[in-house]
């Protein structure tokens, strides 16, 4: 009890301090009383809902990359998103690029004739709603100048949530400078407010990923798609730090499309659900200082994938305080360089991904699954580093891949989502991040946001989630109990696999990017140990505030009474 009086105590202390500088800044000239908000460029998807694929139904895919990695980032100052940490000076700074910092781009139709719909995943931290609908607006002049017989169903922008990409939200940005030169001319009234991020660097994201989207539509031919799931375990992933929430997905989730015609590239679509986040900060006698630009493991899945002739499309899952583990393979072997831990996990699940539906012995005939001098190095490599080398396909039992039917039903809902941390009230006061604040009341504030569901024949549920979703929330894990929850009381909402179903998935960091969302009971800043993802959320009421989205959109479909 004495820990739970001194774990409430400093969240009221907390809370307060923050709330005291939030109502000491002025509401930004931007902010706009919340019953004159109007949705722009935001896409519902398909009306209608199809029990069955229509008469026509035929699948047909399109694919596009995009590089987004900044040319003149040796003369230039960009930031790296992801950590605000003394290792790095509290800067970022963003010293040499070890990789392509990449948008990919799919385009999708059932042949139903309700619409095209289209999904981007771009490696960085996140993207918020404000420049996603940037995007849309970009996306559909394009479209409409180019493909007049087509229509549009939905516009999907996703982020891996790489942590050591150039910073497209603002918040890790030279943050002191910018905060304080801010706050200086907030309290002055004289000087322009900064952005968080880079704008010039914004206005090339947002043409090149547009610009992907419309390559992708241009790219569509018909073909077969299947999919293929496994569980990994839990070899590959960790809870690192929400104790409360124990619950952890561990299926990698493959969908491969096989085009009718044999020129093109088949392309693999992989979902898992891991944080993209080693790659940024030093390792011990490391020499340089860590802030390198890298795609983290997702870029080295894609190496692996493409290297075996296939196009590469990923979505991250629910990932709220869930890691990348290294797997198996990483028993003790020795790396130069912190990327490296990146480099090693995105090559295995790259093959793992490959591997799904063949036997152990097709495996040992594939040399890029099954490369002998590779596996010969790092067995010596962890032996002399005191570790045991075991090898990712030990034991390995293949999974069955399965048609999916050509039905592709999808849904978008707009949720206004209550501002009740006081630290993002700041951040939009001072213009750091880039979201649309409303104002519902004397310093009371929110924001719209997107959720989404989504079905692929009758094989697949998926909810989109804008931000990072805790799995508890999936699953119907622990901490939406009282007796697991740090206020000891329930969540009383039902989980998405409640509501949806037993196979639902999560796309994670969808067409926004919010932070963290945890179960309202088990919201607090008073132990920033075990609950430091409230700092980097909408605050107490975001749980809910999702979830009872999902609860409506499921009414509304018809799936739930």
């Amino acid at each position: 009890m004495e820990k739970e009086k001194q774990v409430e105590l400093l969240h009221n202390t907390i809370n307060g301090v923050l709330k005291a500088f939030a109502n000491s800044i002025k509401d930004g000239s931007d902010f706009i009383p919340v019953n004159s908000y109007v949705p722009e460029n935001f896409y519902k998807g398909t009306e209608k809902f199809l029990k069955n694929p229509s008469k026509n139904g035929k699948w047909s895919l399109g694919y596009s990359n995009v590089n987004l990695t900044p040319v003149d980032y040796a003369k230039r100052a960009y930031y790296m998103g992801g950590y605000i940490a003394p290792e790095n000076k509290f800067k970022n700074l963003i010293e040499e690029v070890v990789d392509d910092m990449q948008g990919r781009a799919i385009a999708l139709d059932d042949g139903s004739g309700r619409g095209v719909s289209v999904f981007c995943t771009i490696d960085c931290i996140g993207t918020t709603n404000g420049d996603i609908r940037v995007i849309r607006k970009k996306f559909k002049e394009k479209f409409e100048e180019l493909f007049p017989e087509k229509k549009i169903a939905s516009i999907n922008i996703f982020s891996t949530h790489a942590h050591s990409c150039v910073d497209t939200e603002g918040i890790w940005t030279d943050f002191p400078g910018k905060l304080l030169r801010n706050l200086k001319r907030k309290y002055t009234g004289k000087g322009v407010l900064e952005r968080g991020a880079d704008e010039q660097y914004m206005r090339f994201l947002c043409d090149g990923v547009s610009d992907a989207l419309i390559r992708a539509v241009a790219d569509m031919c018909e073909g077969e798609l299947t999919v293929a799931q496994k569980d990994i375990t839990e070899d590959y992933f960790k809870n690192k730090n929400r104790p409360s929430a124990p619950s952890v997905v561990t299926d990698i989730t493959r969908l491969t499309f096989t085009p009718d015609d044999k020129s093109k590239t088949p392309t693999i679509i992989v979902n898992l659900p891991a944080h993209p986040d080693v790659a940024g900060l030093p390792v011990k006698d490391e020499e340089g200082s860590g802030r390198r630009l890298c795609g983290e493991y997702v870029h080295y899945m894609g190496e692996i994938i493409n290297k075996a002739g296939y196009n590469f499309m990923f979505f991250n899952g629910a990932i709220c305080a869930i890691y990348m583990a290294c797997g198996v393979t990483n028993d003790g072997v020795k790396l130069n360089h912190r990327y490296e831990m990146s480099v090693r996990f995105g090559r295995e699940i790259g093959r793992i991904t490959l591997a799904l539906t063949k036997t152990l012995d097709e495996i040992k005939k594939d040399k890029l699954l099954y490369d002998e001098k590779e596996i010969a190095d790092e067995s010596a490599n962890a032996a002399q580093n005191g570790g045991e080398y075991t090898l990712w396909c030990k034991d390995w039992e293949p999974v069955e891949e399965k048609k999916v039917k050509p039905l592709l039903n999808i849904r978008l809902k707009e949720v206004k989502i209550p501002i009740k941390n006081a630290l993002m009230v700041a951040a939009g006061k001072l213009k750091l991040a880039n979201f649309k604040v409303l104002v519902e009341g004397k310093q009371e504030y929110a924001v719209y946001s997107e959720i989404g569901y989504i079905e692929l024949g009758k094989e697949l549920k998926i909810c989109m989630v804008p931000g990072e979703f805790c799995c508890d929330l999936l699953t119907g894990g622990a901490s939406l109990y009282a007796d697991g929850s740090v206020t000891h009381t329930d969540f009383g909402i039902p989980s998405l696999r409640e509501i949806f179903g037993e196979d639902t998935m999560v796309f994670g960091l969808a067409n926004d990017a919010i932070g963290y969302i945890v179960p309202d009971n088990d919201y607090t800043m008073g132990d920033p140990m075990n609950h430091y993802h409230e700092l980097v959320s909408l605050g107490c009421k975001t749980g809910s505030s999702v979830m009872n989205g999902f609860v409506e959109m499921a009414k509304e479909l018809g799936i739930r009474e």
